[in-house]
C-alpha cells in the first residue's frame, strides 16, 4: 500500500482520551486537603477553604469537557489528517495538559488580575487552537453553524480576559458564557 502522508486520527483519539482524562482528574489535585484543618472545620471554614478552588475546578472541568467533546466530533468528521494537522492537534493537547497548572493558580488567586489574565489567555489559547482545527477539518466550504460553535468560545474568552484586566471577579461569569456554544450552533441552524 502506498504511503499517502495521511494519518488515521483514531490513533490520536486514543491519545487524546488519555490526556483529557488525566488533565481533568489533575484539576482536583490542588483542592485543599483535610490536613489543612487542625480540628473538624465548620461551615464557614469549609467555604473559606474550598469556594475559590471549587469555582476554578468547575470552570476548568467544564471547559475541558466542552473541548473534549468538540475534539471528538472533529476527529469523527475528519478521520484522516496530514502531518501538520496531527502536529497542531498535539499542540492543542499540550494546551489541555497545562490546564491543571493554570487552574491551580487561578483556584488560589482567582481575584488577582494578573492570575485571572493568565488563566484567560490560556482558555483563549485552547479555544483558538480548537477553532483553527475546526477550520482545517471543515475545509473551504465549511459548515457555518459548526464554525460558529467553534469560534464563539474564542470571542467569549477574549472578552473575559480583557475584563479580567480590570475586574477579575466578573471575568469568571463572562467565561461561563462560552458554555453557550451549542446554543449558538442551534440558533445558527434555524
Amino acid at each position: 500500500m502506498q504511503d499517502t502522508g495521511r494519518f488515521e486520527m483514531r490513533r490520536l483519539e486514543m491519545l487524546s482520551n488519555t490526556i483529557f482524562g488525566v488533565a481533568m482528574t489533575l484539576l482536583a489535585y490542588d483542592l485543599p486537603k483535610a490536613g489543612r484543618f487542625a480540628k473538624a472545620p465548620g461551615w464557614m471554614d469549609l467555604v473559606g477553604a474550598y469556594a475559590q478552588p471549587l469555582i476554578a475546578l468547575a470552570i476548568s472541568f467544564v471547559v475541558a469537557g466542552m473541548f473534549w467533546f468538540s475534539h471528538h466530533r472533529r476527529l469523527a468528521l475528519a478521520p484522516e489528517g496530514s502531518r501538520g494537522e496531527v502536529f497542531l492537534n498535539v499542540i492543542f493537547l499540550l494546551s489541555i495538559i497545562i490546564l491543571p497548572v493554570t487552574n491551580g493558580l487561578y483556584g488560589v488567586f482567582r481575584l488577582d488580575g494578573v492570575v485571572a489574565v493568565i488563566y484567560g489567555i490560556h482558555l483563549t489559547t485552547i479555544a483558538t487552537l480548537n477553532a483553527l482545527l475546526w477550520f482545517i477539518a471543515l475545509g473551504r466550504g465549511g459548515d457555518r453553524p459548526l464554525l460558529m460553535v467553534a469560534t464563539y468560545p474564542v470571542g467569549v474568552f477574549v472578552l473575559g480576559t480583557i475584563v479580567a484586566c480590570f475586574a477579575p471577579f466578573v471575568a469568571q461569569f463572562i467565561w461561563c458564557l462560552a458554555f453557550g456554544a451549542p446554543l449558538v450552533g442551534w440558533l445558527a441552524r434555524r
